[in-house]
Formats: structure tokens, C-alpha cells, sequence
């Protein structure tokens, strides 16, 4: 028993030892139920902590230990709900916590979610999110939002503050309309609302977003006419087709619904 035990400390040591020298933290598929303590004890020498396929329901408190993290990955777990103190990860550049039970982020004053400020790209898809905090607009390094197969029925007015944003998607909600604020997002690229309750979008997202390549509101009740009659739809269509040109010249493979890329609204 004592040799076994004695083996046991050592694997655990030298398992610490590693993520120290690498600042890996990587336990994917490891059946975990709760977050290893070991872990907090590494404190600012994590850089990535990687959980994914577990059975964790709740990140505790002591998350606000590893300020040094940058990416932090929880995908399908069980996992309903965000500490508040989420906010003091300040270098924090990616989250990913996709296929889990959230229903809210954390939006108290001094420890909102907001303050992840360094945040680059955030994906919190098939949860049960019903809205999204006001303070998501302090995220103005954010690159890519993926917010889809929620319980969304709107999107904050503030989400026009991230001005970074280059991709929004939000498939699979019951988001009826765009806050005029999304007319903004002068670097938004792409924006995915399939399967929406959607009827009508800001008249001037087509002429303001004039980095937009490709629309995509499949099942929505909008109509191709009220599209095509939007102001700055031909501008557009011309990026659209451009870019679809230059998948075509470099030979990249692209779905069946490739050249209705952002148009077809059926």
C-alpha cells in the first residue's frame, strides 16, 4: 500500500512539475467532477487550462488565482452557472465554454463579466442563455462572439461597443430583432442569425458594416426583397461575390449553399 502510495505523489508531482514548465493544464475526457486542487496551487505559471468532456458542475472561486490564464476551455461539461470573480482573469484572450447549463454571466459592478477586457474570442454556444449582460460591451478587443443554440431573444444595445467584433453568431436563438447599435460593428465580417424569430434588420447595417461578407438568416420570417432593397446591399453583394471568387481560386471546398453564401433567407 505505502508503495503505492508513494507512486501515486510522485505521478501527482511530476504531473505538476510539467504544467508548471509548460503552462499547459490539460485533463480532457478525465471523468473530473471537481476542478483538481493542484491546479490553484500553480497559480500564475498556468497560461491554458483545458477541461473539456467532464462532469463539472460549478468553477470555484479560486479560479481568480490563475491571472496569468489565457485560455480557458470547459466545453461540455455541467456546468450551470459562472463565478462572480470571473472578471479578475484580466489576461484572459479566450473562453470557450460551449455544450454546458449556464443560464446567465456573471454582471455585478466591480467583477462583472465585462472586465475580461483582453478577451480576443468567446464561445458559449448550446447553453440555456436568455440574455447577455449589458457590461459585454467593455469587451472591445473581442473578435469572435458565438452565442448560438440559446434561449437568446434579444442581444444588448452595448454589443455595438465591441468594436472589434469580425464574426457575431447567434443561430438557433429567438432573437426577433438587432439593436441599431450592431450598425457599429465597422469590422464585422460575419454575421449568423439561422433560425431566428428575425423580420427586419437595422436598414443601415449594410452601409455602415462595410467589412460584411456574408449575412446568413436562413428560417428567418425576412424576406429576400426586403434584403436586396436595404441600402448598400449592392456594395455588399460585391464583397460577397469576391470573396466567394477567391474561395473558388484557391480551391476551397465549400458547402452546397456556397454561392447563396448571405442570401438565401429561405
Amino acid at each position: 500500500m505505502g508503495c503505492c502510495q508513494s507512486q501515486n505523489s510522485d505521478s501527482k508531482a511530476n504531473r505538476a512539475a510539467r504544467w508548471r514548465s509548460t503552462g499547459i493544464v490539460a485533463l480532457r475526457d478525465a471523468k473530473l467532477k471537481t476542478f483538481p486542487d493542484e491546479v490553484f496551487e500553480l497559480e500564475r505559471s498556468v497560461r491554458t487550462l483545458d477541461l473539456t468532456r467532464n462532469k463539472l458542475v460549478e468553477i470555484p472561486m479560486e479560479i481568480s488565482k490563475l491571472i496569468n490564464m489565457q485560455r480557458l476551455v470547459l466545453a461540455e461539461n455541467l456546468i450551470q452557472r459562472l463565478p462572480i470573480n470571473l472578471g479578475k482573469l484580466q489576461s484572459l484572450k479566450v473562453m470557450t465554454l460551449d455544450g454546458n447549463r449556464i443560464s446567465s454571466l456573471p454582471d455585478e459592478c466591480k467583477t462583472s463579466f465585462g472586465q475580461l477586457v483582453r478577451l480576443e474570442r468567446l464561445s458559449i454556444s448550446e447553453n440555456i442563455l436568455t440574455s447577455l449582460p449589458e457590461t459585454i460591451g467593455s469587451l472591445r478587443n473581442l473578435l469572435l462572439l458565438n452565442v448560438s443554440k440559446n434561449k437568446l431573444k434579444s442581444l444588448p444595445e452595448s454589443i455595438g461597443s465591441c468594436f472589434s467584433l469580425e464574426e457575431l453568431q447567434a443561430n438557433d436563438n429567438i432573437v426577433e430583432d438587432l439593436p441599431a447599435s450592431v450598425c457599429n460593428l465597422i469590422h464585422l465580417k460575419s454575421l449568423c442569425l439561422d433560425n431566428n424569430h428575425i423580420s427586419q434588420i437595422p436598414p443601415n447595417l449594410l452601409k455602415d458594416c462595410k467589412a460584411l461578407q456574408n449575412i446568413s438568416l436562413h428560417n428567418n420570417p425576412i424576406t429576400m426583397d426586403q434584403f436586396q432593397q436595404m441600402e448598400g446591399f449592392q456594395d455588399f453583394e460585391a464583397r460577397r461575390k469576391k470573396k466567394f471568387d477567391k474561395q473558388i481560386d484557391s480551391n476551397v471546398m465549400i458547402g452546397s449553399k456556397g454561392l447563396d453564401e448571405g442570401v438565401d433567407l429561405r
